[in-house]
């Protein structure tokens, strides 16, 4: 059988590194990160299991990093693409520098669009495809008040960014032969914003968030929430509210509490 080639970008640790070696038994593989030495020792491991393996050291913050990875995606011959780079980012708005606001919504929300934009005509041409975005729950937390949560206006502006994306661009391929799917883990025991992860009891392994999002992949799951029982009622909820704001607000007239008298 001919084996087909998965493009796994944040393939250096973590939830990338786990869809890596999910993915090995059956795809060859391109590799990107920032970290060379990290990827070089992944690659050797999963060529021992038969895949052909390319390493692509490429920064995604950076437009010669996504100039890097578009062009490899242009070849035309990738039918899978993860695109799980992220950065957190977390800190009151206030304290982030201008060039780091241009750095991590590059990273957190152009890079996933220009990747799909490269590799979606080879996988429309070939007349197969899947693309497969990690987001973030977080990404919903906006009006949430919880004080748990870490200062995050600037991380969940994209991935709120990319969850609409991939969405949307779910209901815009839906009569083609590309699937989609957006993965929306929570907590997650990797060394992502410097291994925080690791300290809280109700993480979630980055094996266990790959599994899900390939089970759901399989079943046609376009949305993946791994730890969510109940997601299909939960993503109908979601789509009433949105329902609702849309063409409830869309009317010709001001609500009435707009035209009552000034206090």
């Amino acid at each position: 059988m001919t084996r087909t080639t998965a493009l796994i970008t944040g393939a250096s640790s973590g939830i990338g590194a786990a869809y890596a070696r999910l993915l090995a038994d059956d795809f060859d593989l391109v590799l990107v990160a920032r970290r060379a030495d990290r990827l070089g020792d992944l690659a050797e491991e999963l060529r021992a299991r038969g895949a052909a393996v390319e390493v692509l050291p490429a920064d995604l913050a950076t437009h010669d990093g996504i100039a890097a990875v578009t062009g490899r995606l242009a070849d035309g011959d990738v039918r899978m693409l993860v695109s799980n780079a992220g950065a957190s980012g977390y800190a009151p708005l206030v304290d982030v520098e201008p060039d780091d606001i241009n750095r991590l919504l590059t990273l957190n929300a152009v890079a996933p669009i220009q990747l799909v934009r490269a590799a979606l005509p080879g996988m429309l041409d070939a007349g197969e495809g899947a693309i497969v975005t990690v987001a973030s729950l977080l990404a919903f937390s906006a009006g949430l008040m919880d004080p748990r949560p870490p200062r995050r206006t600037l991380y969940v502006a994209g991935k709120a960014a990319t969850v609409a994306f991939t969405r949307t661009l779910t209901n815009e391929l839906v009569d083609t032969p590309v699937r989609t799917q957006l993965v929306c883990p929570g907590v997650v025991d990797t060394e992502w914003n410097s291994g925080a992860g690791r300290n809280i009891a109700w993480a979630m392994s980055p094996e266990d968030v790959a599994s899900a999002s390939l089970a759901g992949l399989r079943l046609g799951e376009t949305i993946c929430v791994p730890g969510l029982e109940g997601q299909e009622a939960a993503l109908d909820a979601l789509l009433a509210a949105e329902t609702a704001l849309v063409t409830g607000g869309n009317q010709p007239t001001l609500a009435a509490r707009y035209t009552g008298p000034r206090t």
